[in-house]
């Protein structure tokens, strides 16, 4: 079932011409964690008050279980939509209690006094915080406060939770703990959400379904590892972690893939998504990605490689388990991530290869 259905909407503000969302359309089912990512600017916030009320679409329509909750310059307000919302800043009461936080949802909702208690207590038990319903905002961690705007989303079983990068304030480490307890909470709910972050790694941990925006439109959406691995655009590529885009033009179009001139390096053979197939022919300006940790390194020629080119060591840079080589090929300055155990030093020549399966012809944006 389709819990929230965004169909061509568009907003404006004041008399601007340009259109801060044009013509976004997605949908969140029942049960999946939707995470709306993408640089300062892009309009993701904008989408998520779209979807909480906050403010109406100019054009295009919002619906909630089915049911039309706005249209053009019309929307119900936040409270008749029954969302949850988890802010950046907690927003919890420093005047009540984590219980009285929790409860005033159900409050507003007059909701019996037993099953108050009994729904509270549950919402604090399922965040860890069961112990803690009587202590003060003030009295706890932020990590905890978090959670506790976290249960006070969840206590009203909202159709739908909006999370606007909600572990932004915390420290690496407990973000890093919150993102996998948030996902197996939700998991456990099955609760459809939205989530809101300019984080690629939060993005990837916690989408079921990732929506990579720029410029008011979305440049594309799937399954995070699909998107990850495939992106349609050197943008994509890019925003999404380190990479080695390396531009050039299309030479030849093949039903596996496609193969790309890049400068003095030659021709490279990678693979071509159907999507990116339809707006490239041959003699179009075009990128190939590959990830770091794609490539290969050897000090001698491989034999069956689809892609091999020499080059020389410039730096060594330890990583712990992996080590990142710097490797100067020509006009080209390949990063590489390999385990720690192979080594080489700065100077070294080596060779530089990769599958065509390994690489991406992408769109040069």
């Amino acid at each position: 079932m389709m819990k929230l259905e965004l169909i061509n909407v568009v907003k404006r503000f004041g008399d601007q011409a340009e259109a801060v969302i044009r013509g976004l359309s997605t949908t969140v089912a029942e049960g999946q964690m939707l995470v709306l990512l993408g640089p300062s600017g892009c309009g993701k916030t904008t989408t998520l008050q779209l979807v909480a009320g906050m403010l109406h679409p100019d054009d295009g329509s919002i619906l909630v279980d089915g049911k039309a909750v706005a249209g053009p310059g019309w929307g119900l307000p936040p409270e008749r939509r029954n969302l949850g919302m988890v802010f950046q800043s907690y927003a919890v009461w420093p005047h009540k209690t984590v219980f009285e936080n929790v409860a005033y949802g159900l409050q507003l909702r007059s909701v019996p006094r037993e099953e108050l208690r009994r729904r509270v207590q549950e919402a604090l038990d399922l965040v860890h915080l069961g112990e803690l319903g009587d202590r003060y905002p003030s009295e706890v961690s932020g990590g905890q406060q978090q959670r506790v705007a976290f249960a006070r989303a969840i206590v009203v079983k909202p159709s739908l939770l909006l999370l606007d990068e909600p572990l932004s304030n915390l420290d690496a480490t407990l973000r890093e703990q919150m993102r996998i307890e948030l996902k197996l909470l939700q998991r456990k709910l099955g609760l459809a959400s939205i989530y809101v972050t300019h984080d690629q790694a939060e993005a990837m941990v916690l989408a079921d379904h990732l929506v990579v925006m720029r410029d008011g439109i979305i440049e594309q959406q799937g399954p995070a590892e699909a998107v990850f691995r495939r992106p349609r655009s050197g943008f994509i590529a890019s925003f999404l972690g380190i990479t080695n885009l390396l531009k050039g033009r299309v030479i030849e179009i093949a039903p596996d893939g496609a193969r790309v001139e890049i400068g003095a390096l030659g021709a490279l053979s990678a693979f071509l998504a159907d999507d990116v197939r339809t707006h490239l022919k041959p003699g179009d300006a075009a990128c190939v990605s590959i990830r770091p940790l794609e490539l290969t390194l050897s000090a001698s020629r491989p034999a069956a490689a689809a892609n091999a080119f020499e080059g020389q060591i410039v730096e060594r840079i330890f990583l712990g388990d992996l080590t990142e080589y710097l490797v100067r090929s020509g006009e080209i300055r390949w990063r590489v991530h390999v385990a720690s155990s192979t080594r080489f030093v700065p100077g070294d020549p080596v060779w530089i290869s990769f599958a065509a399966e390994a690489g991406s012809v992408v769109l040069d944006s």
